[in-house]
């Protein structure tokens, strides 16, 4: 059995603490707050360690409000994710404010992951389902195999929907054996009737099926990946355009690249658990709710940590 990692996409939560900064909204009864329910369930689920992807200017802030309280719980490294962290022979644009994304983000993590490990973002509420079926893929795949055999939590695309407004989403296509084949970047997401209708890439309209599998950025991935986000992102960088100050080195695009490649395998493991996150302000009060729901099921205790 393979000791495995947790990897937390926090590098975006801004750095003003407090009001505004929708991953640090408490939703939790004791002040808890979305990052503090997904490390929970992966504790539980068996992971070994949490490695937090935050800006070196987060630090102090991040381990008095987060780290500190997570570091009795579990074993805690920090990567860091910054704008010139680039690799050898190119220099950050000098107008660019933007992050280079969550590939960039996850390639932080070489030289300190060296098992296999998931990733998912710091102001998801995925559910304790994901976190357990994730942990089993990852704690008996061949970490030393070039075969890239790599896992997805795919979330039915209706326990994903806002009620509030629109939303993106990686529409997944899957085989009969629950490999993913491609997915398909989807937006202005929203449902109507026993259906969801959204744009495609080109901004054609799609209807789209309620149970379809979609991505919420939980992967599984052996340490192989992490060479692979490296030699991309090179290619990645030498492709921008000279102005193009907002291209985005991200996940979805490296994963469907490499299984369109046949150079990965990806199971979908499917969770029936309803997926929220503060995507719209007046999400709040329906994960406030969703969480006190939670525990009265027995699901959560009233106080986490």
């Amino acid at each position: 059995m393979n000791k495995t990692t947790l990897v937390i996409m926090a590098a975006g939560i801004g750095s003003r603490y407090g009001g505004g900064i929708k991953q640090l909204e408490k939703v939790g009864p004791s002040g808890e707050i979305i990052m503090d329910y997904s490390i929970y369930d992966a504790i539980e689920a068996g992971f070994n360690k949490v490695v937090f992807i935050i800006r070196h200017d987060l630090e102090k802030d991040f381990k008095e409000i987060i780290g500190s309280r997570i570091e009795k719980q579990i074993e805690v490294e920090y990567v860091y994710q910054e704008l010139d962290k680039l690799p050898v022979g190119f220099n950050k644009p000098e107008d660019r404010t933007k992050p280079w994304g969550t590939g960039q983000a996850v390639l932080c993590c070489k030289g300190v992951v060296n098992e296999p490990f998931a990733v998912i973002n710091a102001d998801d509420y995925y559910g304790k389902e994901a976190f357990v079926k994730v942990q089993k893929f990852l704690s008996n795949v061949d970490n030393n195999s070039k075969e890239n055999e790599f896992c997805m939590a795919g979330f039915v695309l209706g326990n994903t929907l806002s009620d509030n407004g629109i939303v993106t989403r990686g529409v997944c296509n899957v085989d009969e054996s629950d490999y993913l084949s491609n997915i398909e970047e989807t937006f202005g997401i929203e449902r109507q009737g026993d259906v969801a209708v959204g744009k495609d890439g080109n901004g054609n309209p799609v209807t789209i099926a309620l149970d379809s599998s979609v991505s919420m950025n939980m992967w599984g991935f052996t340490t192989n990946f992490l060479n692979e986000l490296e030699s991309g992102f090179v290619s990645f960088l030498q492709g921008i355009e000279e102005n193009n100050l907002k291209a985005e080195y991200l996940l979805p695009n490296v994963v469907g690249k490499m299984v369109e490649e046949n150079r990965a395998k990806v199971k979908v493991l499917k969770t029936n658990d309803k997926w929220f996150g503060v995507t719209y302000k007046e999400d709040k009060q329906l994960v406030v709710d969703s969480i006190l729901e939670l525990i009265a099921q027995g699901k959560y205790p009233n106080k986490l940590f």
